[in-house]
């Protein structure tokens, strides 16, 4: 098929990854084509030229003085995403039965929902996160017009009042997240910010008497100033934002991964990353993790019960490493995902077909 990926424009879908959705859509875009699919991935600037992929750039537009002087101006980089994804949807609009068979939105702007009717091919949304007001209200208006996936059932119940969503769980690349023979400290991994609360997670490190060490991009600088930096020291310690192949090694020497959400974790790639490494889950029972955490390959503590987390640390240490490994080849594969995308594919088609 001639599958049309539309990205954000706010992250390159690149490694080291800024979060879950630019690594979703990279292994999507890369599977796709080695299945002998026709795929044009629309994405930030700075993304994997190794795809086939077309960046996402305003026209040239610049706001007249009169019109910047309004006091509702928007910000720059808002107005930079409304030109870039207004100019792409009217382009698949004008042409795009043309070029593809199905356009796949990942983005999180509310452009491609609200102008799906436009689109003469079959467009599929997938919602990456809890409902937002911008998307909410393109679906609202669109009467429709987008069909949708979600990356959890969490997911898709959150957004049942608004769309029927298919769940189609995310997955990781198996081949490159390789097992490794633990033993090593407890390892965190993710942004740093506070709703992931990385600060927990040293906390129940600590409490459970054991080392831990955390990889990600710093994107609230004030948090991690105010609630990480202070809880660092000899047995706690940040190892920066690392590619998939550092990270990788990291927590394949680790014991067991702390997954510490604050908020509704739509899926939770950084665990299924660290099962795909043989290396068993601790984790709060928030959002979809109850959904990839499956018994004997990690343990759940209750929402920000730091004392259940250290308890779950210690009875994560001795779950099977290779049941762990077995668990996310199987269940929770990009592989098994982009099959799913596939038949998701296939059913739009029919679809058009039938209409």
């Amino acid at each position: 098929m001639r599958v049309c990926l539309v990205a954000s424009r706010r992250h390159p879908v690149a490694e080291p990854f800024a979060g879950g959705l630019e690594a979703l859509t990279h292994h999507l875009a890369r599977l796709l084509v080695a299945r002998g699919h026709e795929v044009t991935l629309y994405a930030a600037e700075g993304s994997d030229p190794t795809l086939p992929v077309r960046t996402l750039t305003p026209p040239r537009f610049r706001p007249s003085a009169a019109a910047m002087r309004d006091v509702h101006a928007p910000e720059e980089e808002w107005m930079a995403d409304h030109h870039a994804y207004l100019a792409l949807m009217l382009d698949l609009a004008r042409s795009g039965a043309d070029r593809f068979d199905v356009v796949h939105n990942h983005s999180l702007h509310h452009l491609p929902v609200a102008m799906a009717e436009l689109v003469p091919v079959p467009l599929v949304t997938t919602l990456h996160t809890p409902p937002l007001p911008w998307l909410e209200s393109a679906v609202a208006v669109s009467g429709g017009a987008s069909s949708f996936t979600a990356v959890s059932e969490c997911t898709a119940r959150a957004w049942a009042g608004t769309v029927d969503a298919r769940p189609v769980l995310n997955g990781v690349d198996t081949r490159a997240w390789q097992p490794g023979p633990g033993g090593g400290p407890v390892v965190w991994s993710g942004r740093l910010v506070r709703e992931k609360a990385p600060h927990l997670a040293i906390d129940a490190a600590r409490l459970a008497g054991r080392e831990i060490v955390l990889a990600g991009p710093v994107q609230d600088r004030g948090y991690v100033d105010e609630c990480v930096l202070p809880r660092l020291g000899p047995d706690a310690r940040l190892a920066g934002h690392l590619d998939h192949r550092r990270l990788a090694r990291l927590l394949g020497r680790a014991s067991v991964a702390v997954v510490t959400p604050a908020w509704e974790e739509p899926y939770g790639l950084v665990a299924a990353e660290a099962m795909s490494c043989g290396t068993p889950v601790a984790a709060f029972a928030r959002g979809a993790l109850p959904e990839i955490v499956a018994d004997g390959t990690g343990v759940l503590a209750g929402p920000d019960d730091v004392a259940g987390l250290a308890a779950a640390i210690d009875t994560a240490a001795g779950c099977d490493r290779r049941a762990v490994r077995r668990h996310a080849v199987g269940q929770l594969s990009a592989h098994r995902m982009v099959e799913d995308y596939e038949q998701v594919y296939a059913s739009l088609a029919q679809q058009e077909v039938a209409a």
